[in-house]
């Protein structure tokens, strides 16, 4: 047989082996279990903390806190579970303290929590680059929307949502993470469904009234040519 010899692909290395590395100072394999990770931690923090600028902060802090603690992990529980508890543990501290500050400080206005996500996400690439830019911009206003409708869960039923629907994390899991019983995680995500298609119900009905608008320059052009052909010279 002849052509280029194609290489097996590289086994995925264990979670468990990257902290062993990890502890031994290898900072490759850190950054490997970071990409690793990154997706669902950040995930888990944006749906506490409902600000992106915050959650990537508070991720980074969690990654901190888990590389000082690192050697005294223990594989009782999967070390994904037990990243995404710290980043809970700091989302949750970070909203504490800013109760605390509401409650002494005046609110100053200024940029709120989902101000100029709409463009973010509309500048991020698609990975589906046959797409056209019409479509691209219809998927980036659905997210918007739908991520707009998971703001606005209460923040318990946030969490746990984006855990099972979004990360897909397992009842178990997503019980782990929050340190909460696993029938708590089934109501609170059922709650969190009914909740999301009421919200994206009504935005449906209010855009249903405006689908094919007929109004400014479209109407005004269809009323001049008709008067032109049945006004004009030579109409009868």
């Amino acid at each position: 047989m002849t052509g280029a010899h194609i290489a097996a692909p590289e086994p995925a290395v264990d979670d468990g082996l990257l902290v062993s590395r990890v502890c031994a100072g290898d900072a490759a394999a850190f950054e490997l279990l970071m990409r690793r990770h990154n997706r669902r931690l950040y995930r888990v923090a944006r749906s506490l903390l409902r600000d992106p600028a915050e959650a990537e902060d508070a991720v980074q802090e969690a990654y901190l806190a888990a590389y000082r603690a690192l050697p005294g992990f223990r594989s009782d529980a999967a070390l994904s579970t037990w990243l995404t508890r710290i980043v809970v543990n700091e989302c949750m501290g970070r909203l504490r303290r800013q109760a605390r500050r509401d409650n002494i400080l005046p609110i100053v206005a200024g940029r709120g929590p989902h101000q100029e996500e709409g463009q973010d996400m509309a500048d991020e690439p698609s990975a589906i680059d046959h797409e056209t830019p019409d479509r691209l911009l219809a998927r980036a206003e659905v997210r918007a929307l739908l991520e707009r409708s998971i703001d606005e869960l209460p923040q318990d039923f946030r969490a746990v949502f984006v855990m099972r629907a979004v990360e897909e994390l397992s009842v178990e899991e997503t019980a782990q993470c929050l340190g909460i019983p696993e029938a708590t995680v089934r109501s609170r995500h059922f709650r969190a469904r009914s909740l999301l298609r009421e919200s994206l119900a009504q935005e449906l009905d209010v855009a249903e009234r405006e689908v094919f608008s007929f109004d400014g320059e479209r109407c005004d052009r269809i009323v001049d040519r008709m008067l032109r052909r049945c006004t004009g010279p030579g109409a009868g």
